[in-house]
């Protein structure tokens, strides 16, 4: 077997198993987001609900985790092929997965200190429940918060991975740019709250068209295989 063939039976493998990491992220992100997490955003609201699901909260938690921990995979997984196209590329990919985990871990402490002061309200007698109202706004704002900049950064990340995708013409053009162009409208959806306006949610589903479609596109075909020109490893 030649080193070219090697080559791109490597590439094609890392396309594969990143076509099935960016699947399991979706499965587990629908299931954190609309199954256990549930609790919270339901009424009456998660002063009194959370507590009564501590476990599945406390699952969510450790899910919402690993969910964002695929970003890593998916980052050291591409690596040596971006690398070969793009270092700066390559790192702002890996960097970018790295703070992904960071703020996802600050997001998810949060929601721990929702599920604490819920336990504290349903163990607090009646006429103390008025004094948890104030608390219930400052904790739940800052999960908010969080939220909304772990999801501008999920989009930040996306968009160095299609851009990349894009550029390189490891997969159609047409697939990346349509990534792109999904990835944008994400963003600017999730950012809305930080001027004054709530999430526009039909803004988020071309993200999930299009991570679905590059996710099978992935599993089915893998990268492209092209060869790189020495003076193309060490570009912007």
């Amino acid at each position: 077997m030649s080193l070219a063939t090697a080559s791109a039976r490597n590439t094609s493998g890392s396309g594969r198993i990143i076509g099935t990491l960016i699947l399991v992220q979706m499965a587990g992100g629908v299931l954190v987001n609309l199954v256990l997490t549930a609790p919270l955003f339901g009424e009456p609201g998660f002063l009194v609900n959370a507590a009564a699901h501590s476990q599945q909260i406390g699952l969510s938690v450790l899910l919402g985790l690993a969910v964002e921990a695929i970003f890593i995979a998916i980052a050291i997984t591409a690596f040596p092929v971006f690398y070969q196209h793009s270092q700066a590329l390559a790192l702002w990919f890996v960097a970018l997965a790295v703070v992904n985990l960071s703020v996802a871990a600050v997001e998810n402490m949060s929601v721990m200190s929702m599920l604490s002061l819920s336990e504290a309200y349903a163990k607090a007698s009646a006429p103390a429940h008025d004094q948890f109202q104030a608390l219930r706004v400052v904790v739940g704002s800052a999960r908010n918060w969080a939220h909304y900049l772990a999801r501008v950064l999920d989009g930040g990340t996306l968009f160095v991975l299609y851009a990349v995708l894009y550029r390189f013409a490891l997969v159609p053009r047409a697939l990346a740019a349509f990534g792109l162009m999904a990835v944008t409208l994400q963003v600017t959806a999730v950012a809305m709250p930080v001027f004054g306006h709530p999430v526009v949610f039909l803004m988020l589903a071309p993200l999930g068209v299009s991570q679905l479609a590059l996710a099978l596109w992935l599993i089915a075909k893998g990268f492209r295989s092209q060869t790189v020109p020495a003076s193309a490893h060490s570009d912007s």
